[in-house]
Parts: C-alpha cells; structure tokens; sequence
C-alpha cells in the first residue's frame, strides 16, 4: 500500500479535531450565549417515485435536446434528475417506459455497476460503526470471510483488504472472460445443471491464483464487489439487501431500491421494460433453459451479482442517495466528512476512488453503469450540481454509452444552467 493511502485524511482527521477540541481561527468571535430559536423540522418527501412526477419538470427546450439525443440512439425510454446543493432542481421522464407506459423520474431501471457506489457506502457505514475498516484482511487467519481458505491456493490473497476490494487492486483478473458474466461457461467447466450458488462460485474461483500482488496494480472486478458484499453480510450479521435496507437506503428516505431480476417475469413493480437495439441478435440464456432470449432478459445473471450490479432504482432515488453522501447539505450525511474523503481522495489517475469510478483532483466524481438493456451515470461536479440520466436500452457502442451520455449532461449545463428553477422537490 503507497504511503499516501495513509495519509489522505490526515487533513481532514484535523479539521474534525480541531472542532472538538474548540480551536478558532485569529479574529474569530467567541460564540454568543444568546438562546437561538430552534429550527423549523424539515419535511422530506418519503415516496419520492410516486410524488415527483413529469409536469414539475418542464423546459421545452432542453428537453427538445433530450428527445434528439434519444432519436438519435434509438432510445427507448430514459431519466433525467438535476441536483444542485443537495437541492433537486430538475426531474423528468422521457419516451416509454414499456409501450403503455411513459417514463417518469420514479421508474425504476437496472443500475449496472452504479451499485458499486451503493456497496462501498454500506462498507463505510459499517467502518464507521467500528465493525470493519478500509485495511482489514479480507482472507487469511484474522480475515473476515476466513471460512473460505480451505480454498485458497496462492497466499497472496492473504494480503487482500476491504479497501483492495473497493479500489479494484485485489489481484483478480477478467482476462478470459469475467466470472460474473459468464455463467454458461462456468456452468459448462463445473458439470452444473442450475447456475452457481455464490458459494459454490467463491469457492471454486478462490482456487485461482490472483494475476498480481493485491495493493500493487488494478484491474476493475466485478468478483471484487461480489467478495464485498459478502463482507457485509459477515460483519452486519444480516443477508446483504436487507443491511442495505435498513443502514443506507431507508435512513436517506430512499425506500424504492430492490436487487433486480434476470427475466421479465421478474421484473419489480414499477420498473421500465428493457429494449436492445432491432439489429441485436438473440443469445442462449445464462442458465442453459432457453437456446434463445434477448440478451437484456435472461443473457446475464443479474441475480447473480448482488452489490457489483444488481440494484435497480429511480434517478430521483439515486440522487437522493447522493445527497447523503457528498459532504454537503442541507439533506443530513449518512457517512461523515471523514469518510466522504476517503470515498473520493484523488491520488492519480491509475487508482479508482471507493465506489466511485473516478474522482478528480478539481472534485468531479463519476460513476458509470451498463450492461444489455441500461445505461446509468452520476456526475457530481465540484461546484455542487450532480446530473443523473439512466436509460431503459443498449446502443451498440455498449459500455463507451456513458461517455456520450457525459457529454449530454456537459451541453446541458452549459446551455441551460441558469434556466433550471431554483427549489428543492425534496421537499414537502
């Protein structure tokens, strides 16, 4: 580990004690012994998917904007939200969210990687209660999921951390396909007639030895988050949804957040219908039952990956969610400055932040998400405002999608800014 991951929060452990400690600043008045008024309690919005709807949201032409870009890539239905200071500006719908349903700004739809975020903060919510820390040992005598050594053969995953986890520096490698998007083949090497129990799946990739020492380099890893979120669960006691539940989700008034499902049977109540591209061409299913299923339902196993991309929510919720954890207000913190910091400290561009997919030394952090039938972005940029557009349908530049959908948000602000109401739907 580089000596400066010990370090980057030394700046702000000192702001915090020298708040306790009740230092002040040269010129700095001693507090006034006069009694102040209590504040007035504020009132959130607690089903936001349900109460913010598309007619509070209207500028024609932005939208106009919106609606090419989606012509443009053939998009069936899509979601924008616009925060500013943890103030919710802007949210609306756009196109359908099945062929008989409009898209709101509480659809729900399939964020992708996006729940890495959501991971990493349920990780720093219990490391902030004491239960675990960013350099425990996630394997080895004193490490959390130590019943899986039995398994290992290369010590090096003894070195493995939570934080190597977080930061995708673990050792382990997509290289020959990643393991959580290739169930068929897994199924295929191990004789299985159903697809793998995630301890059958741990257990059977731990044999593996790790393509380098963890801490030294990285490579993005889905396997990573799947490991993570089963530290959660030893350390909470409680299966991974329901501590998402109760210690993220419902403290931040976000109450609409479900892991999602592989088929359209198993769609949640007030998720968008997902659509590939005319030209895409039907696959076998991830778990052998059916020699042909569009790749959005049934070509991966969504079920299978719990906090390295199973979540499924709303733009509004999603912004919500950022809300409560970006440092600022007024919308009370989940995690404290402290751990904010450690979420999005930059070291260089070859180290990803915690949950985040990049953080900028300037203070823009990004996370991205897609895979067949969505595409999800956060941009939070440094000064306060977070635009959040997640759609219901692939386009065949895959992945590389967000990076358009960047640049959307990129015009938007430069173009309408200053024309988006100042208020706060939050709010009641």
């Amino acid at each position: 580990m580089n000596f400066r991951h010990i370090i980057y929060g030394a700046l702000p452990l000192v702001i915090l004690l020298g708040a306790g400690f009740g230092l002040r600043l040269r010129g700095q008045e001693e507090p006034s012994s006069r009694q102040e008024e209590p504040p007035v309690p504020v009132k959130w919005v607690e089903d936001l998917n349900s109460a913010i709807t598309n007619d509070l949201s209207c500028l024609p032409a932005m939208d106009q904007v919106v609606d090419s870009f989606m012509n443009h890539w053939s998009l069936k239905g899509a979601s924008l939200a616009v925060m500013r200071n943890d103030s919710l500006l802007y949210a609306r719908g756009y196109g359908k969210a099945d062929p008989d349903t409009p898209m709101t700004p509480g659809t729900r739809m399939r964020l992708a990687s996006v729940s890495k975020l959501l991971t990493a903060v349920g990780i720093m919510r219990l490391q902030e209660e004491g239960k675990v820390f960013l350099d425990s040992p996630v394997f080895g005598p004193f490490g959390i999921l130590n019943r899986y050594d039995p398994y290992i053969r290369d010590d090096n995953y003894c070195l493995i951390t939570v934080e190597n986890l977080l930061r995708h520096q673990a050792g382990f490698t997509s290289r020959g396909g990643d393991v959580m998007f290739s169930t068929a083949q897994f199924m295929q090497r191990h004789g299985l007639k159903e697809p793998p129990t995630t301890d059958y799946l741990v257990k059977a990739e731990l044999g593996k030895p790790l393509y380098y020492e963890p801490g030294t380099w990285q490579e993005y890893s889905n396997f990573g988050y799947l490991l993570a979120s089963l530290v959660i669960e030893q350390v909470s006691g409680m299966p991974y949804e329901e501590f998402m539940q109760q210690e993220v989700f419902e403290p931040a008034h976000c109450h609409g957040f479900r892991l999602g499902g592989d088929y359209l049977k198993d769609r949640q109540s007030g998720e968008t219908r997902y659509f590939t591209q005319p030209d895409d061409k039907p696959v076998a299913s991830f778990d052998g039952k059916y020699a042909s299923v569009s790749r959005c339902y049934g070509g991966n196993y969504i079920s299978g990956l719990y906090g390295a991309g199973g979540w499924v929510g709303s733009a509004v919720e999603l912004a919500r969610l950022v809300a409560c954890i970006d440092g600022g207000g007024p919308v009370p913190d989940l995690l404290d400055p402290f751990s904010v910091n450690q979420m999005t400290v930059w070291f260089d561009d070859d180290t990803y932040g915690l949950g985040w997919l990049d953080c900028r030394p300037e203070g823009e952090w990004t996370r991205t998400g897609s895979f067949a039938g969505t595409s999800a972005l956060i941009k939070k940029y440094a000064d306060g405002e977070c635009w959040i557009f997640i759609t219901n349908t692939s386009t065949w530049r895959g992945s590389r999608f967000t990076r358009n959908t960047g640049d959307l948000c990129k015009n938007l602000r430069g173009r309408f800014d200053a024309q988006l109401p100042v208020r706060d739907l939050f709010r009641e």
